[in-house]
């Protein structure tokens, strides 16, 4: 086997039920909870702040997507605009957020198993254990989870019609669970007291920094990180240009309500005897299946508790697709062995790929084995994972403006910069040291980056060193001013909140038109061109860094 062509089998419908379909998966299940944890009545601000946040990035990569129809785009646009090393660190951080929800969903399914309020059930208590505050699966749940891993797997390992037809059936129903769920929810059960408790208890009061702090890490950014799905597969939709841009933000928009639905019902349903210390002291397993048992709306619960199983399992599907072309990708810009770019001849698929994310899905499940865990981890890797959008997309207008540009944003040079900026803020509200602790997990992966620059004899790597210096800088700068911040965001206070808000705004400002600045016309651009004056229907197969090679004389 061989590259062969990426089928183009996915319309703009199916397209946008696949970001739809990553966007509520078990996000929905427990994000109105931890949210209402940390800002109590101000989680419907979180997620309305969050929702408009996603769609500024999402603009950006939309653009991107219908330009560069390619599978596993979203780890290929840095290499596009800045090079090889940013190319690998934006690559390295959007595969890490990507392929650790393939297990988060399992576990997602799981936890609300083993809260099932049936006799026959009950060895499911077994499956899940809170010590100290803290729940993670135990080895029988561990067992579960690894099946439906690989119901995820074998869900895409034949072909991606066989999952775009799977995914418009499951994700319509994920739609309808969750609206019905909030319906039923307001009409049974709805105290409006419950809008004056604050989340530490006591009345009420909006607090920014907590509604902030929700939409960094309490699964909202984790629930509309699915936006990026249709954009790693535009390589198989049919008329990129138009599909693309439907599918990102009709996903977005439609989740949105969604979720802001269910936060409102999860608020105005909690019985307010349970609110003696707040929403910060509301403890559930399974939040909407509780609420539902204790309200005797049985039906509910039941829909709920098979829904567990079908939400996460659409979302994990779909990862499990996005996640491969993603490494398909990476193999394209020259930084894994060749092998991950195979595609089946018959079913066109990478499946080396996808094995090697079957194996991290692993690790990180037996690593993280609470969803609370590891969707943290998840978040705060995602928003690093959007630092490049924008900045790409804008330096790519300066660099190579004759481009075939199938959609074009108006106002895009506003939208990206306030994308760029909101994401820097996304970083500092997820709190010290989540944030430390991710962004080294972005340089430890380097040395594979230099393993294989070293095999090109690192061949123009000053340019390539010289395109990513805003990166270099932006990262640790990022981390110490989230150390020094007020202890309002976990710093040690030395920059006073407000302050710290102000100035992490004129630092992504600063770093937003460095970064365009030090954009350069790379092989890889030079490369897509030659492609496009090939075919002007947009390639099948995108240029590899072997390519850009043949076409430029460089890497």
């Amino acid at each position: 086997m061989s590259h062969h062509h990426i089928r183009r089998d996915v319309g703009p419908f199916a397209l946008m039920l696949t970001g739809l379909g990553s966007i509520i998966g078990s996000g929905w299940l427990f994000g109105a909870w931890h949210a209402a944890q940390l800002a109590g009545p101000g989680a419907i601000y979180a997620w309305i702040i969050g929702a408009v946040i996603i769609l500024f990035i999402a603009l950006s990569y939309a653009e991107l997507g219908a330009m560069f129809s390619e599978s596993g785009g979203m780890v290929r646009y840095g290499h596009y605009s800045h090079g090889s090393l940013v190319g690998f660190i934006a690559g390295w951080a959007n595969w890490i957020a990507i392929v650790s929800v393939i297990p988060v969903e399992a576990e997602a399914s799981v936890q609300y198993m083993a809260s099932w309020p049936w006799e026959w059930a009950a060895w499911t208590k077994e499956l899940y254990v809170v010590t100290n505050g803290h729940g993670e699966l135990t080895p029988p749940g561990l067992a579960i989870a690894v099946v439906l891993v690989f119901v995820y797997f074998f869900l895409n390992f034949w072909s991606v019609k066989l999952f775009a037809k799977s995914n418009t059936a499951i994700t319509i129903f994920k739609l309808v669970v969750p609206a019905a769920t909030a319906i039923a929810l307001i009409s049974t059960s709805f105290h409006p007291e419950n809008f004056h408790i604050g989340a530490q208890g006591g009345t009420h009061a909006v607090d920014i920094s907590s509604i902030l702090t929700a939409v960094a890490i309490s699964g909202i950014v984790f629930s509309f990180n699915g936006f990026q799905s249709p954009v790693n597969l535009a390589g198989e939709a049919r008329n990129p240009g138009r599909s693309v841009p439907f599918a990102v933000i009709g996903s977005i928009l439609l989740a949105a309500v969604v979720y802001v639905l269910l936060q409102i019902a999860f608020i105005g349903s909690v019985p307010p005897d349970q609110l003696g210390q707040g929403w910060a002291g509301l403890q559930y397993a399974s939040p909407f299946a509780q609420l539902a048992t204790a309200l005797m709306i049985n039906w509910l619960a039941i829909l709920l508790y098979a829904d567990a199983f079908v939400s996460p399992s659409g979302t994990g599907a779909t990862y499990t697709a996005t996640t491969a072309r993603m490494i398909y990708a990476m193999e394209r810009n020259g930084h894994l062995p060749k092998i991950f770019g195979h595609i089946h001849p018959r079913f066109g698929i990478p499946r080396p790929a996808m094995w090697l994310n079957l194996a991290v899905s692993f690790v990180f499940l037996f690593c993280f084995r609470g969803w609370g865990t590891l969707a943290a981890v998840i978040s705060v890797s995602t928003i690093i994972s959007y630092l490049t959008g924008p900045i790409s997309v804008m330096t790519l207008r300066r660099t190579a403006p004759e481009l075939k540009r199938p959609l074009r944003i108006p106002g895009l040079p506003v939208l990206a910069a306030l994308a760029f900026i909101f994401a820097t803020e996304l970083l500092y509200w997820a709190k010290w040291p989540l944030t430390g602790e991710i962004i080294l997990l972005m340089v430890v992966a380097l040395p594979i980056y230099f393993y294989y620059t070293a095999k090109s004899g690192f061949e123009d790597f000053g340019r390539h060193l010289k395109g990513a210096l805003w990166m270099i800088v932006y990262l640790p700068v990022i981390a110490f001013v989230s150390w020094a911040g007020s202890k309002t965001f976990g710093g040690h206070d030395y920059i006073p909140y407000g302050y710290d808000l102000a100035l992490i705004a004129v630092i992504g400002a600063v770093f937003y038109f460095w970064g365009i600045r030090t954009g350069w016309r790379t092989p890889m651009v030079e490369a897509a061109r030659f492609h496009h004056d090939e075919d002007h229907d947009g390639p099948d197969l995108p240029p590899s860094a072997d390519e850009a090679e043949k076409v430029t004389g460089h890497r």
